[in-house]
């Protein structure tokens, strides 16, 4: 579970053009205000470590910043923040040290690549562009723990761009980067969908090549790839929260605090411009549901895979409704097999091969029809025992 601290809101100092945080901008649900004493109350209620989120945190005033960084510090011993970037400067860079602040970017690739994340023309969004590339080569020449977030689209991930890509991602890894998070876009308005999704094909075709590049880059790098294989293995305790069953009204991996105090929810599953307080206790109907609900209706009925992927995250549901699977199922389906097959080859037994899968899965989905989330490796503790 990850506490997501949110003076400001959604409010950013870019305008990438397929944030899924747009419809709450576009409903006007946007602060300009916060009440350091609540969010540090709320902080304290919370009582796990959290990340500085937003929109863009670099927005928030620095001295109220380095206050909160303090806190996290003397708390928790160390702070995370998910950034674009373009806001970093010197004291920043003082206080992620001082701090021991682990920093997140979010950049689509370098130079145009990266231009969907955009701040009004073209010469402001490179220029953005250049000092986001800039702040991470200063994170790593000052050993600051940081990784990056890519969202593949149209722009960064068609089959002219990958080659720019795989060597701008190695030579990332070569100079230390921690991590790096694949997203496939996450559609909310068909004039996005035409403008920068890539097709099932493209999406497919894109993941396959980063597949290729993992044995030219450290182990576990592109972590979407160690989040399969870990899956796979009946292994979800490390997995991130896409693979776990989340509700979208109580997601149980995001704790998002405001800048009022409030709680709310990871914002991915917000399709309706409205930012919902965090429900008292989270529902597992739509895991249920679509274990039982045919494919051609949305559901994943049959489907060998279920246990490891559960529908992924209801943010990515066909036609924006969490009720139905993901519409990048086809992708993930791909993927999953293509996993499958390599660990078959090594003379391993993928849970999706596994001959006590369906029991398994009856047992886990039980548990969600009473409300319960166990983890898969639990659940075969059970039934294999």
């Amino acid at each position: 579970m990850s506490v997501e601290v949110r003076p400001l809101g959604v409010n950013c100092n870019i305008g990438c053009q397929y944030c899924y945080q747009n419809p709450i901008k576009d409903a006007g649900n946007t602060t300009k205000q916060y009440d350091m004493e609540a969010i540090k109350a709320s902080i304290r209620a919370e009582g796990k470590p959290f990340a500085m989120f937003g929109g863009e945190p670099l927005l928030v005033p620095e001295d109220d910043l380095e206050e909160l960084f303090a806190l996290g510090f003397a708390l928790h011993g160390g702070n995370t923040i998910q950034t674009n970037g373009t806001l970093i400067n010197e004291r920043h860079l003082d206080m992620f040290k001082k701090y021991k602040v682990r920093v997140g970017i979010s950049v689509d690739g370098p130079g145009e690549l990266n231009d969907v994340r955009w701040m009004g023309n073209q010469e402001r969004t490179r220029a953005g562009t250049a000092h986001t590339e800039a702040a991470i080569q200063q994170l790593l020449e000052r050993q600051i723990p940081v990784s990056i977030i890519v969202t593949l689209h149209q722009r960064n991930a068609n089959a002219q761009a990958l080659p720019t890509m795989n060597q701008w991602l190695k030579k990332l890894a070569q100079q230390g980067l921690h991590h790096v998070r694949l997203h496939v876009l996450e559609v909310d308005h068909d004039a996005i969908r035409e403008a920068y999704a890539l097709s099932p094909e493209e999406n497919l075709h894109a993941f396959m090549n980063f597949a290729a590049l993992e044995a030219e880059l450290p182990q576990g790098f592109l972590d979407v790839f160690e989040d399969i294989r870990h899956m796979m293995e009946g292994n979800d305790t490390k997995a991130s929260c896409v693979w776990r069953a989340c509700d979208p009204y109580a997601t149980d991996a995001v704790h998002g605090i405001e800048g009022n105090g409030q709680r709310t929810n990871c914002g991915r599953t917000n399709k309706d411009g409205i930012d919902f307080r965090k429900a008292n206790r989270p529902g597992l109907e739509r895991y249920f549901a679509l274990y039982h609900t045919p494919q051609a209706y949305g559901g994943c009925q049959g489907c060998r895979f279920f246990l490891m992927c559960k529908g992924q995250c209801p943010g990515t549901s066909i036609h924006g409704d969490w009720r139905h699977r993901s519409e990048n199922c086809d992708t993930w389906k791909a993927l999953f097999t293509y996993f499958e097959q390599k660990l078959v080859a090594q003379g391993k037994v993928p849970l999706s091969q596994h001959p006590q899968r369906e029991a398994i899965e009856q047992h886990v989905v039980s548990a969600y029809g009473m409300g319960q989330n166990p983890t898969v490796e639990s659940a075969m503790q059970e039934v294999l025992s």
